[in-house]
């Protein structure tokens, strides 16, 4: 089942009339082909919106229909928010919700001109602003070197996860599109790959440089792995040959962070985060690193200074007679 199909099963499943389910079969295809979503990002905002028309229909006491979405009051879609806080869900989870519920609702307007002025009346939760937690060096290459080198692991796998591992801190990939990436992308020599195109959020293409010991890697995987890896076919496999996931990676992280005594922050996104804010720390310029990253927003990328800052103040409490004393 591929592209918008994936999310139908749920979004039908949703408790809802006839005439809506139709609409929301026609917002999953369009999050696919127009938006061109992520699948990610299309499966979290079905989910949401299913878990919106669940609270609805308990709400209301009815089956919901577009005539009951256009009914709906400022104070319905608070007693929403009021049941996610209840729920003790996270403020940012129910940010998320309420874009996937306003994306869905203006779908509705422009394609069916269904309009309800209260949902672009609610106000967001205000969330907490946090700042990415990456990893010192030493312990992201402490963590490289364990991730090529473990006993009793498969040596392919070995390879395998540490090419993975450096296309993360190396080139500032997230898991996701480090996994999405197809054989023929790295060229038929991957030993001499210098430029990576990658695929990211929003359909954004992006070219990121990528570091000869990096290319190496990646060449001693193909070379090491024992199933066929035809040009169309995913760079990543698994022990079957399928696609690789990212929870093996996520599990190994899980594993030799514990054995290197890393924080439960260390994660494979983690990685991401150094290799902006180490490029920070050396000098790099902030626009290049968005560029690197795939931001489509330079405020997002700004949050990479806040977190030198907060290291140069650390180095400075350590460092300085005074500070110390």
């Amino acid at each position: 089942m591929t592209g918008a199909m994936a999310e139908l099963p749920l979004a039908l499943a949703a408790p809802c009339g006839p005439d809506l389910r139709a609409r929301l079969g026609a917002w999953c295809d369009w999050l696919a082909h127009e938006r061109r979503a992520a699948p990610a990002t299309r499966l979290a905002y079905t989910r949401d919106l299913a878990d919106f028309l669940a609270f609805l229909r308990d709400h209301l006491g009815r089956e919901i229909g577009t005539r009951e979405l256009a009914a709906l009051t400022l104070a319905d879609l608070r007693a929403w928010l009021a049941h996610r806080h209840r729920r003790g869900l996270d403020p940012a989870s129910t940010a998320r919700a309420l874009a996937a519920v306003r994306g869905f609702f203006r779908f509705l307007d422009r394609r069916f001109g269904l309009h309800n002025p209260a949902v672009a009346a609610l106000r967001t939760p205000r969330v907490p602003r946090r700042l990415p937690r990456p990893l010192a060096v030493e312990e992201t290459l402490a963590l490289a070197r364990e991730m090529a080198s473990e006993p009793d692991v498969p040596a392919w796998v070995l390879r395998r996860d540490h090419a993975v591992l450096l296309l993360l801190y190396g080139c500032g990939l997230r898991i996701g599109e480090a996994l999405a990436l197809a054989r023929r992308d790295v060229g038929a020599d991957p030993a001499r790959l210098r430029v990576l195109r990658v695929h990211g959020k929003g359909g954004r293409v992006r070219e990121v440089p990528v570091l000869p010991r990096v290319a190496r890697a990646l060449a001693d995987y193909v070379a090491a792995c024992p199933h066929p890896l035809p040009p169309e076919g995913p760079l990543f496999v698994g022990a079957r040959g399928r696609r690789l996931g990212a929870e093996p990676i996520r599990a190994r992280i899980r594993r030799l962070r514990r054995l290197l005594g890393l924080p439960e922050t260390a994660t494979p996104h983690a990685l991401r985060h150094s290799f902006a804010t180490h490029l920070l720390a050396a000098g790099a310029d902030l626009r290049a690193i968005q560029e690197l990253l795939g931001h489509a927003s330079l405020s997002t990328t700004q949050r990479y200074t806040a977190v030198d800052a907060e290291r140069l103040l650390a180095d400075y409490a350590r460092a300085h007679p005074r500070a110390r004393a």
